[in-house]
């Protein structure tokens, strides 16, 4: 193990003693995630092209194991434990919902009354109640109930991106109400919105990897012309997307600016036409890019906190400007070409229409429409709201080509 580690942060919520001596807590914790039924579903659901449609683009599934790759390597380099990163990288995407983030927007509207949806707050239930592995023995509000994977108290930590509650006029959050009393424990009594070193490792690693990636994904698909940053034009409509999706902080020239560097970079591709020497030359931009964004970080947190091993709370990752706004420049390229894509609009609207439909189906009929996993948890729920949380789970946990079969099966 690198770094410091301290007791506490390898405790459990319910003791288990380890098998091997060999193994560490934090290895036992990447294992746990890897051998998931949460984590094996993402391979069928959305990241940025409908999963299951063709075979070239990442799923969420892919995309966590290339996180987890990025993360793992990024923290060693800067003396976090790998499997601890690794761990948090592999997580933080399993409370996602099918259809990605339009799934995610729908679910939101659907659960307004029971304090919303988010898919953040999904990955943590996941991980301490919903993924069937260990079970509360002891006394107290959880005795005889699932508690999900029973990771580390650090695993945990590392995988919260949004460490709070939800809040008025704030979109994005870590954690339900519901779920309240292990988070407490998790964050060890801290009152504040500070994410820990890992958590930041997997957050700049999650972020490096899907601009990285969403980018060759829609290169390969014809999306995205790879001239299209010669055309002032082109930057334009670039960054209108990366000032409306991800905030006005982002000054216009400084867009602009990183995406000429980045298209002025040697391994930037002259052309692509799908032949197995324009995708060499496409998959070495992206090792080039992912490695200009990691050591970026890496030199800059190095040069404030020194070369000593960075864990837990102890520093903070420092991401330079220029990375950064490349990284948002990149996103927002993939966004407009992607996401805002000609003829997406009528597949988002088909896609939540699937998922209200279904939630209304299962929601009259619990008992006949929900898998046997789900049912258990609907009879057992102490109200009506902790009822309708189980219908929105069930939905939540299908995949996307899951839940097309499901919509068919049972709204007809």
């Amino acid at each position: 193990m690198l770094g410091e580690y301290l007791v506490t942060d390898t405790q459990r919520w319910v003791n288990e003693p380890n098998k091997s001596v060999e193994r560490t807590e934090f290895a036992r914790d990447r294992a746990r995630v890897m051998h998931s039924s949460a984590l094996r579903r993402l391979g069928v659901k959305t990241q940025v092209m409908e999963a299951g449609q063709e075979d070239f683009p990442r799923t969420r599934l892919t995309h966590s194991l290339e996180v987890a790759q990025v993360g793992r390597e990024l923290g060693a380099a800067l003396g976090c434990d790998p499997d601890l990163v690794d761990t948090a990288c592999l997580s933080h995407d399993l409370g996602h919902p099918p259809f990605g983030h339009n799934g995610e927007t729908a679910l939101n509207e659907l659960a307004k009354d029971i304090g919303g949806f988010e898919g953040n707050a999904q990955s943590f239930r996941l991980l301490t109640r919903l993924e069937p592995k260990a079970f509360d023995v002891a006394t107290g509000p959880r005795a005889g109930q699932s508690i999900g994977l029973n990771l580390t108290r650090a695993a945990l930590d590392a995988a919260s991106k949004y460490p709070w509650t939800k809040r008025y006029g704030q979109v994005k959050f870590g954690v339900y109400d519901d779920d309240v009393d292990v988070f407490n424990w998790v964050r060890n009594d801290r009152t504040d919105d500070i994410t820990c070193f890992e958590a930041q490792v997997m957050d700049w690693s999650d972020d490096v990897s899907y601009s990285v990636h969403d980018v060759e994904d829609a290169v390969f698909a014809g999306h995205v012309n790879i001239d299209i940053l010669k055309s002032k034009t082109g930057r334009s409509e670039i960054i209108e997307v990366a000032q409306s999706w991800y905030g006005n902080e982002f000054a216009v020239e400084l867009l602009d600016e990183a995406l000429l560097r980045i298209s002025s970079l040697p391994s930037w591709p002259k052309s692509f036409d799908g032949t197995m020497a324009s995708l060499a030359s496409l998959k070495n931009l992206t090792s080039t890019l992912i490695g200009r964004f990691c050591l970026a970080a890496q030199k800059a947190t190095q040069a404030k906190f020194g070369s000593k091993p960075l864990t837990r709370y102890s520093a903070d990752l420092i991401v330079p400007d220029d990375a950064r706004y490349e990284v948002t420049a990149l996103k927002a390229l993939a966004a407009r070409y992607v996401m805002n894509r000609d003829g997406a609009d009528q597949m988002y609207a088909r896609q939540r229409q699937q998922i209200h439909d279904l939630v209304g189906v299962l929601s009259l009929d619990p008992m006949a429409g929900l898998d046997r996993f789900h049912k258990e948890l609907w009879v057992n729920a102490d109200s009506s709201q902790s009822k309708a949380r189980v219908v929105i789970d069930q939905v939540a946990a299908l995949t996307d080509v899951s839940l097309v079969h499901w919509h068919a099966k049972l709204s007809t």
